[in-house]
């Protein structure tokens, strides 16, 4: 059984569990902070009977700065989940779900149009659970990761930037259903 609560600075110490994934976007301390700065409600843990942290969430309420306005690329108010993870030995047990729908609730609460997210597109088992939980792919960002996951012989990777309408968006104005043929450049993605 797992316990849900909001991150603590002290977490940061126990946050290798989850870190140690490959496929897990590991960050500075400072980067971590900020966040439980900023948006403490979007940052939560999981932890164990013990008191370990084996799943985390950190997020964030952003819209595009308005020079951007009226950009074809421009992002209204949106949650956005920075990093989801959860330690291998709790995986398959519905804790990375119970946390991206904490973070979904809270966009609604904050009247946000969808929540959206980066993924690898070679990171396949996460894009199936995402897609389970209703995000599609918006758009394909062109070597949005400096470094590739699986093939060490190239040098970047794409990301799909993948979404999932809230409340707000009755009309479904922010999400497409052929997400994977609009390509961008990360210059285009703020």
């Amino acid at each position: 059984m797992a316990n849900f609560r909001r991150f603590r600075p002290d977490d940061l110490n126990k946050l290798s569990k989850c870190n140690l994934d490959p496929l897990t976007e590991t960050y500075e301390l400072g980067f971590y902070l900020q966040y439980h700065a900023k948006w403490p409600s979007l940052f939560q843990v999981a932890e164990d009977q013990h008191g370990n942290i084996i799943g985390y969430i950190m997020g964030k309420l952003e819209s595009s700065p308005d020079v951007y306005q009226f950009s074809e690329h421009y992002l209204p108010w949106h949650a956005h989940i920075t990093a989801v993870t959860v330690a291998p030995e709790a995986r398959r047990l519905g804790i990375g779900k119970l946390l991206s729908e904490q973070l979904e609730a809270a966009a609604d609460e904050n009247d946000a149009w969808f929540v959206d997210l980066f993924v690898r597109s070679t990171n396949h088992r996460a894009i199936a659970f995402y897609k389970s939980m209703g995000y599609s792919v918006f758009r394909v960002v062109k070597d949005y990761y400096g470094d590739h996951s699986s093939d060490p012989t190239q040098s970047s990777e794409d990301a799909f930037d993948m979404r999932k309408p809230t409340k707000r968006d009755v009309k479904r104005e922010h999400i497409r259903d052929d997400g994977e043929k609009y390509e961008v450049d990360p210059t285009d993605v703020w």
